[in-house]
């Protein structure tokens, strides 16, 4: 590698020559060589008179975008990074031929890149904002215009590989229902795209022909028989969702984009809890559309794609924008955004507790048979936008058959790849969303599981919760049910939904654990932001009840995070190490089968701490109005009071 005096001995051989900055294609010698007639290497022994001398650099302050999936351009954006190559001792001649490759929409600027040994000057072709939106019009936006492009792309290659020349609505129909059956595959494609280079017209007939999955093989299989009408009635009832979802994102992409407007977040959010409000709302007649469908449909003559067709006729018939304007509304009249990032993992099962283990094969699910058909039916794919996924406890995140929970996770992108943006910043907004979403699909509800985004000063700082905090964070959500003896106990821990024994007995009340949100491995010099692997505290003890409020919950445990930043809570290590937690979880797990009163004291400390996080959530103010965490404060208290009320009363 060069040190600055050897550059500088360079670039005095000629002074006409300059050292020029790479982002685009000409990072591939093979392609700056047929341009320039030059080549370049990063090896110094390999230099000569044809063979330039390069190295890894990238230029602060700027970010490559292609909106038109074809060309590379580089615009400025605070706090971005823009990888490349810095090629030294370019001669003049060979620059007036890179020149007329560049073309007239860049202008060739002196920069200052960043290589190993510091800053080096060299030129570079970027372009402006304005010049982007001269030639890409007035919506243009770094993001925004590369998934409206692809997604273009991807419905071209689904009209010339679908019905090719056929524009009925019949065709339309079966080219969305083909787009509804290779959804995580666009899905894949776009997000990719935000950090690798242009999707090739190759790459992407490659990704996207596939054959139209079938499930004729269960058919005949006497296992499956029973179960697949209850299958299909959930793909028609999955793809109604979607299809409303896709439409109010077309219609309403504006409106969306000013409602929250930063993409932060999972974008679909909103457009799908408004989604889950029509759904939920019209039950009966969509339920009745439902049923026909399955009726003058049967299966033993039909295949997937026919239910998800029929789906997409259905949907077009109801759709309503003047609904959708109420529904937007209401979320704008009740929108509480906040500054932390929260996410949430909702478990449905009609087995319960039997979901999983040894014991799910003495319990029998009449309806979904623990969920044993859901790849078969494609219902992995067609739940991505809701992150739909069967759990079965084993970690494995294969495509194949398992019993389990259905676990539902809005902005989970991909399981395999632990691929996830927070669903919002809005306690409201997340606990309407789980509220819907079990009313959406009708499946017992079993348990939720909320995340929490760490703060990056609070990685590897956190603080074990006193046990008086651990007994009133149980009764707000740890499941208090009357045994039948009449007395109060804590489902969650007496049925041991919480309890784990693989690495000796530990209590799953809370777990500190990773999350991303880019696709890819970084290219050199082009790392990805520092908000692209992020930490996140869940919770792991709440029961999931239908006609539950989770919002005081979210908003209690957002400021115990912020005061106190609890750690997990109790892994196996502690219990192993801490005598001191191995006494309180005896006492807690006594506490939970036949709880006490949890001391006035207790419940004071407690809500001061919620009270001070809630305060400290914008640099040492509140994010939220100060009526809002008046009222969630209130809420949480009651709660503990009245529990207390309760235990008094049984005695």
């Amino acid at each position: 590698m060069l040190n600055k005096d050897e550059i500088a001995i360079i670039a005095s051989m000629n002074d006409e020559n300059v050292n020029l900055f790479v982002y685009g294609s000409l990072r591939d010698p093979q392609i700056f060589k047929s341009i320039s007639g030059l080549s370049f290497t990063v090896s110094q022994a390999e230099v000569d008179r044809y063979n330039l001398l390069a190295e890894p650099a990238f230029l602060t302050g700027h970010r490559k975008v292609s909106p038109d999936n074809v060309y590379f351009y580089a615009v400025a954006a605070k706090a971005a990074k823009l990888g490349g190559f810095v090629i030294y001792n370019v001669p003049a001649w060979a620059m007036k031929e890179i020149d007329k490759y560049e073309g007239k929409r860049y202008s060739q600027e002196t920069v200052k890149v960043n290589t190993a040994i510091g800053l080096v000057e060299a030129k570079a072709y970027l372009v402006s904002h304005e010049s982007m939106k001269e030639h890409f019009g007035d919506r243009f936006h770094v993001n925004l215009i590369h998934e409206l492009w692809l997604r273009k792309r991807i419905e071209d290659f689904l009209k010339t590989h679908t019905r090719p020349g056929d524009e009925t609505d019949d065709a339309e129909i079966e080219r969305r229902a083909r787009r509804e059956l290779l959804a995580t595959t666009e899905r894949d494609l776009v997000i990719s795209h935000y950090r690798t280079d242009a999707v090739s017209d190759y790459f992407l007939e490659h990704e996207l022909d596939r054959p139209v999955p079938s499930i004729k093989h269960l058919y005949e299989d006497p296992d499956a028989k029973p179960f697949i009408k209850n299958y299909l009635a959930l793909v028609i009832k999955q793809v109604m969702l979607n299809q409303l979802d896709e439409k109010i994102q077309r219609n309403f992409r504006f409106e969306l984009e000013h409602i929250y407007g930063t993409e932060r977040y999972f974008k679909r959010s909103v457009s799908l809890l408004i989604s889950l409000y029509i759904i939920n709302s019209n039950k009966n007649s969509l339920g009745m559309l439902t049923q026909q469908g399955l009726e003058s449909m049967p299966y033993e003559e039909n295949d997937l794609i026919d239910y998800v067709k029929y789906a997409v006729r259905a949907i077009d018939s109801v759709f309503d924008i003047r609904v959708v304007n109420n529904y937007l509304d209401r979320v704008k009249a009740n929108k509480q955004p906040g500054l932390m990032p929260l996410g949430a993992e909702i478990e449905l099962s009609n087995l319960g507790a039997f979901a999983v283990g040894p014991s799910n094969q003495s319990r029998k699910d009449e309806i979904y048979d623990g969920f044993r058909y859901f790849t078969d039916f494609y219902l992995d794919e067609l739940s991505w936008k809701l992150g739909g996924y069967i759990d079965d406890h084993h970690g494995t995140t294969e495509k194949k058959r398992k019993l389990g929970f259905l676990e539902l996770a809005p902005g989970r992108l991909n399981v395999v790849g632990e691929l996830s943006r927070p669903a919002t910043s809005d306690p409201w907004l997340l606990n309407s969303l789980i509220c819907e979403i079990v009313k959406f699909y009708n499946i017992k509800p079993h348990s939720l599981h909320l995340s929490f985004q760490l703060r990056k000063r609070q990685i590897d700082k956190q603080n074990i919760l006193p046990l008086g905090f651990v007994k009133c964070l149980l009764v707000l959500g740890g499941g208090l049910e009357y045994k039948d003896s009449g007395r109060i106990w804590v489902s969650r821990m007496g049925y041991d939904e919480i309890t784990q024994h693989d690495f000796g007995e530990e209590l799953v009340f809370a777990r500190t654990s990773k999350r991303k949100w880019f696709m890819g491995e970084p290219d050199i010099g082009d790392k990805p932001p520092t908000q692209a692997t992020t930490y996140i505290q869940q919770y792991k003890f709440i029961r999931l009840e239908k006609r539950a409020n989770y919002e005081p919950l979210i908003m209690c445990l957002k400021g115990l995070q912020i005061s106190y930043n609890p750690a997990d809570y109790l892994n196996a290590e502690q219990m192993f190490n801490n005598k001191k937690l191995r006494r309180q979880y005896k006492e807690l797990k006594i506490w939970a089968a036949e709880p006490k009163k949890i001391g006035n004291q207790t419940i004071s400390r407690f809500i001061q701490a919620v009270q001070e996080g809630l305060m400290d959530e914008v640099h040492h103010r509140p994010a939220h109005k100060l009526h809002y965490i008046d009222w969630a404060i209130s809420a949480v208290n009651v709660q503990l009071r009245i529990f207390n009320k309760n235990i008094t009363d049984q005695q």
